[in-house]
């Protein structure tokens, strides 16, 4: 995601200023008296752009006002991308861009009333963390770690919220997606009936990677490529499957208990692509019975299949815009683009007094995708407690450029995780 030409996998370049003068500034006062709501990004690639553009397009009281990221090169070419889109909706000066790996502290000491956490996964408990600790409302993209001790951190710094009365939105946008409301609403209205089966896929081809350059240490070459490091990403069934998990979770209104996977590294298995897998496959059993399928893969020249499905005792539902059975439905209207709606919520909770806290939901969805994972690298079947009380802690003992050894791909059977 270097610089402003993957700046966002949702079009970034689009002008997002006209949409978002559409929409009345609630009552409320922010920055210097004002209307204005003054926004940090840190994390300023691809995802963290598109999620700036979001937020103006949300509001209009919003200004992005710091940002932050490890690498000089993607916030300076986030940056001028924004300046671009958003005129002056964008007020980051020079003084407010931060670098490094402490890049969050400075935005969150810059006068910031919201932020926006787009960095790497792994950095996400630390960064949730200190942002609560400063008075911040957040808006946390998905996932929200990649270990258990990330999780658990993540359940303390929302329960820490929830006492400051701070508002922590997810990155989870299928619950901001009306057709996806309405569609849950009714299944948790007994429209289908009993839920007795779930499952979920995200089937694609790959995805983006640089090759490392001669000047990167390993510390960089990691970070820059992070979808294919655990300890950044998770692996990509909690780095992006967990979407479809979290849907599933959502229907059932509870997480499973125990899950038995496989999975491997079928294809990608040049060095480049880091030690994660490219298959998952795992099987997670709910307290009352109810299994659920997930499945993921990332492999090019494979069918691709991105949605969940629902059975119940008196009919389906892919959860979003049909029902079929004895209470048949069908979304019919507009579709708002849910990575606004997010953001939406977010600032007008803020204006009016309001509190939304997704930090334990999030954090749920994400120790599900973990578990599966946990599954599928040791071959044994996990249970939540298991996996929640998982000791086992990914990110490197020292955050610094250079020397970051690659862990070895993960061989069923012989693989610890716990």
């Amino acid at each position: 995601m270097d610089g402003a030409k993957e700046v966002s996998r949702r079009g970034f370049l689009k002008s997002s200023a006209a949409a978002a003068a559409a929409f009345a500034i609630p009552t409320g006062v922010f920055s210097q008296g004002s209307s204005q709501i003054r926004v940090g990004v840190i994390g300023s690639g691809g995802r963290g752009a598109g999620a700036a553009v979001d937020a103006a397009a949300a509001h209009p009281g919003v200004v992005i006002w710091a940002m932050g990221d490890v690498f000089a090169d993607r916030v300076n070419g986030s940056r001028r991308a924004l300046q671009d889109s958003l005129k002056d909706r964008c007020q980051v000066t020079d003084d407010r861009v931060f670098t490094g790996f402490d890049n969050y502290k400075g935005v969150l000491a810059s006068g910031v009333d919201a932020v926006i956490l787009t960095a790497p996964p792994g950095f996400r408990p630390e960064h949730l963390k200190a942002s609560i600790e400063a008075g911040k409302h957040v808006f946390c993209e998905k996932p929200v770690a990649v270990d258990a001790p990330g999780v658990r951190s993540v359940f303390e710094t929302s329960d820490l919220a929830a006492k400051k009365g701070l508002n922590i939105v997810a990155g989870t946008q299928r619950r901001y997606d009306i057709a996806y409301v309405e569609a849950m609403k009714r299944i948790h209205d007994y429209a289908i009936g009993e839920i007795m089966a779930c499952y979920c896929y995200w089937n694609q081809g790959g995805l983006w990677m640089h090759r490392r350059k001669p000047e990167w240490s390993d510390m960089e070459w990691q970070i820059r490529n992070w979808l294919y490091f655990t300890w950044l990403s998770g692996d990509h069934i909690v780095e992006q499957h967990v979407h479809n998990i979290d849907v599933c979770n959502w229907a059932m209104r509870q997480h499973p208990i125990r899950a038995l996977g496989l999975g491997g590294r079928e294809v990608r298995t040049d060095p480049a692509y880091g030690h994660i897998y490219d298959h998952f496959a795992v099987e997670y059993e709910y307290a009352n019975g109810v299994k659920m399928l997930s499945m993921c893969r990332q492999i090019d020249g494979t069918a691709s299949r991105v949605s969940e499905h629902l059975v119940g005792t008196l009919g389906t539902s892919n959860a979003n815009t049909w029902i079929r059975g004895v209470n048949s439905w069908r979304f019919d209207g507009e579709r708002p683009n849910p990575y606004v709606e997010e953001h939406r919520e977010l600032y007008n909770a803020m204006m009016g007094g309001k509190t939304i806290n997704e930090g334990r939901q999030v954090a749920e969805s994400t120790l599900t995708a973990i578990m599966g994972r946990m599954s599928c690298y040791s071959g044994q079947e996990v249970t939540w407690d298991t996996a929640l009380n998982s000791q086992e802690s990914l990110l490197p003992q020292k955050l610094e450029f250079g020397d970051c050894e690659v862990p070895p791909v993960a061989k069923p059977g012989k693989t610890r995780v716990f």
